[in-house]
Parts: structure tokens; C-alpha cells; sequence
């Protein structure tokens, strides 16, 4: 086997919900990263057994997966099969190094922030609502304060990414970003119903 018995976690046989599932992925795929694991392997299963046949925890893990990659923990991941992704991980240098960022990284524009230190407190607001949305349309229910920043952060890079390269002001691309946002939470409301 690819993988081995010890470079695989099974979520499939316990059913955990999405929070429960993000926390063990978190909490192994960073022990895999510093026992110097390269490839692992992570069972989510293709959501057959959730309510309404929604691979809920599989995309939650998804998620987390791509989180973890703005982290230094994962390189990237690739979907093995439709129940599992394989999880290429990154040296334990490039976690590290991550963690060293100064805050005067905090400066750099609101399409690619590393922090939401230079955003108004509204602003804030609006993504903190967005990015609990996005997680309980995922089924995370009592996502960690760390997890909801963690979307929020992914949440503002995305939008902001999406806004006129060329803005007059930092507050006329503040104004678009809060306008992108509250599009968002509008788009995953009317999902939910």
C-alpha cells in the first residue's frame, strides 16, 4: 500500500461530524507533518451515510486542506478516490517559517491579506457572518475561534481577489469588499433555503 497503515486516517469508520472530523485531521496531519511524514492519505468518505447524501465532512476537510496549505502544513492534496484525499505534506521548515511572518506583512493589500489587521471593525464583522455561514452550510457546528479566522482570512483573500486591480483609495477598496461580502452572504442564504 501506498500509504501504510500508519499514513492513513480514517474518518469513514467513526462518522464523526464536520467540526469533529476537522479537529482530528487538523490535530494528525500536523503530528504526520512532524514525525516527517511526506504522503498521507485521509478517508472521509463520499457522504452516503450523511443526512440528504451531503459529503459534509468531506468538504470540511477539504477546506481545512487548503487552509492548512496558506499554514505550511500541507504542500497540496489531490483527491485519491471519491472518498479519500491524498495529502502531500510540507517540511516541518516551511510551518515554521510561516509562523515568523512579521506583522509588517499586515500592509499589504486587502486581496491577498495574511492578517485582518488593516480592515475596519465592520468590515470585520461582515466576514466573521460570512465566514460562520459558510461553515454551518458545511455542517460545522462550534467551529474554534482560530477555525472562523481561519475562513475568515480565506473568505477575504478570495473576494478580494475578485475586486478591480486599480482602486482610488484604501477605503474605496475596503467599500468593495464589504459590498462583495455581503453578496456572499446573500448567495449562501438563499442556498440554505
Amino acid at each position: 500500500m501506498r500509504f501504510g497503515r500508519t499514513g492513513t486516517l480514517n474518518l469513514r469508520e467513526s462518522l464523526p461530524t464536520a467540526a469533529e472530523a476537522v479537529k482530528r485531521t487538523d490535530a494528525w496531519l500536523r503530528m504526520k507533518q512532524a514525525e516527517g511524514a511526506r504522503e498521507v492519505l485521509v478517508v472521509t468518505g463520499r457522504g452516503n451515510q450523511s443526512v440528504g447524501k451531503t459529503a459534509v465532512v468531506r468538504e470540511a476537510v477539504r477546506r481545512l486542506l487548503g487552509m492548512l496549505s496558506t499554514k505550511g502544513v500541507v504542500e497540496d492534496h489531490s483527491e485519491h478516490t471519491p472518498g479519500s484525499f491524498a495529502v502531500r505534506l510540507a517540511p516541518l521548515s516551511a510551518a515554521t517559517a510561516r509562523r515568523a511572518v512579521t506583522t509588517s506583512d499586515a500592509t499589504e493589500p486587502v486581496g491577498s491579506p495574511p492578517t485582518l489587521e488593516g480592515l475596519s471593525e465592520p468590515t470585520r464583522d461582515q466576514l466573521r457572518r460570512l465566514a460562520t455561514t459558510a461553515l454551518q452550510a458545511l455542517g460545522v457546528r462550534d467551529p474554534t475561534p482560530e477555525f472562523v479566522h481561519d475562513e475568515m482570512v480565506r473568505q477575504c483573500s478570495q473576494l478580494g481577489a475578485t475586486l478591480p486591480a486599480v482602486t482610488s483609495t484604501a477605503d474605496e477598496r475596503e467599500r468593495l469588499l464589504q459590498a462583495a461580502i455581503v453578496r456572499a452572504i446573500e448567495r449562501l442564504d438563499d442556498d440554505q433555503r
